[in-house]
């Protein structure tokens, strides 16, 4: 395992200068999944849940999760993302939704936070929306899936 790059000598914590790095084109894959009762699947799926169009709100506020993942991420620098793509997809072999957020730049850094926490916040916001008829939801299997770009090179997940 490589050093731990957000710390100094001293073991304070710090910004990593990516100011002498080189700008590449960059995309982190992340994946999640949020299970819960068939019938509250269900309820998604008709479209009919009380606040709406529960995938539909959860894709925004997963793509808006990721244009602000410097804001919730102390250290993380603040990216012009070129892409966010959310895709949300109903699962009722496991009663779930899965939840895969592909993220794109051309920086000096890497885009793998920015996925996480879109799938993160996606997965949250179905969970806040339908909450009143299911506490019993479980947000899980948030990973990184893969990489591409970057000094470090490109990455994949092996299952």
């Amino acid at each position: 395992m490589s050093e731990l790059t957000h710390f100094d000598e001293h073991g304070r914590a710090h910004m990593v200068d990516v100011g002498s790095k080189e700008s590449t084109k960059r995309r982190a894959v992340a994946r999640g999944r949020i299970t819960m009762l068939p019938e509250t699947l269900a309820l998604i799926e008709s479209g009919e849940a009380g606040k709406g169009d529960v995938l539909g709100v959860a894709e925004i506020a997963g793509i808006m999760a990721s244009k602000r993942t410097s804001d919730l991420i102390p250290l993380c620098h603040p990216l012009p993302l070129t892409s966010v793509k959310l895709t949300l997809t109903p699962n009722s072999v496991e009663n779930a939704v899965d939840i895969e957020a592909a993220v794109e730049t051309t920086g000096k850094t890497g885009v793998e936070m920015e996925a996480l926490t879109a799938v993160n916040i996606a997965a949250l916001t179905i969970y806040d929306m339908v909450k009143a008829v299911d506490r019993w939801m479980v947000i899980t299997d948030i990973r990184l899936e893969e990489k591409t770009g970057g000094k470090s090179g490109d990455w994949k997940r092996s299952h």
